[in-house]
């Protein structure tokens, strides 16, 4: 044999310990999630919705939301300065939307990258794990001053997105967020339903009681307005939107 030449007994020790590490890479990173349990309030990787109040009587398409982490706890921010962990403090979730973390980009080391972004996402801020994701917004977000304009929980859920680069993505922001809840989001029950839209359904029919049908068409004026003004700010002042 050759001076300098490796055989095959040689290498397969290496062999080996290379395909030991990666297994326990994989599992540090895809370790079994708990099954969704709302009873406890428990939802694992999941994007989280519940109405809130007086807004979501107007416009039902808008709610309280969070992220949840691996073990289920909802995170959201819910005020200035105030970063809620494992307590949606506006009620239970209403709906619900499980990510799966294979299509999330987790930065091993800097060539580690399994989205296009590349540099791009480690200067927004990459992350190794789901909760490290989590944990890097709420550092970002805990001194922030909560605007339901222009930095809202929405806001928050966008950031942490594009940290785990989502889908291969790092545009996230509060309208694809709302859309992705909206459409694909499941709800937890029947209750859930009637809980999110009857006080909406209530608002109109007392509203067209009172005033009559000018009331219904100014009730969807708002709700255009409304949503022309976050499409508006979303696209036309990313510098004033928080994401």
């Amino acid at each position: 044999m050759p001076t300098g030449a490796l055989s095959l007994i040689d290498l397969e020790p290496a062999y080996k310990m290379e395909s030991i590490r990666a297994v326990q890479d994989i599992q540090h990173e895809f370790w079994p999630l708990d099954e969704i349990d709302p009873e406890n309030a428990k939802f694992p990787c999941c994007l989280v919705w519940t109405p809130l109040p007086v807004v979501s009587w107007l416009a039902p398409f808008i709610g309280h939301v969070g992220i949840c982490t691996e073990d289920g706890s909802a995170v959201a921010f819910s005020g200035s300065n105030f970063i809620n962990v494992d307590d949606f403090v506006l009620g239970s979730v209403a709906k619900y939307l499980q990510l799966d973390r294979k299509q999330c980009c987790f930065l091993r080391n800097l060539a580690g990258h399994t989205c296009k972004h590349g540099y791009k996402h480690s200067e927004f801020g990459s992350a190794t794990t789901w909760d490290d994701a989590i944990q890097s917004s709420v550092r970002h977000f805990e001194h922030k001053s909560y605007n339901l304009f222009t930095c809202n929980g929405y806001s928050f859920l966008a950031n942490c997105l594009n940290r785990l680069c989502f889908g291969g993505s790092m545009d996230w922001n509060m309208i694809n967020v709302g859309v992705l809840l909206l459409f694909k989001g499941h709800w937890v029950n029947n209750i859930s339903i009637l809980r999110s839209f009857s006080p909406f359904i209530l608002v109109v029919c007392f509203g067209i009681f009172m005033v009559g049908w000018p009331f219904l068409v100014a009730l969807l004026s708002f709700s255009l307005l409304l949503l022309a003004w976050f499409v508006f700010g979303t696209y036309c002042l990313k510098n004033l939107f928080d994401s």
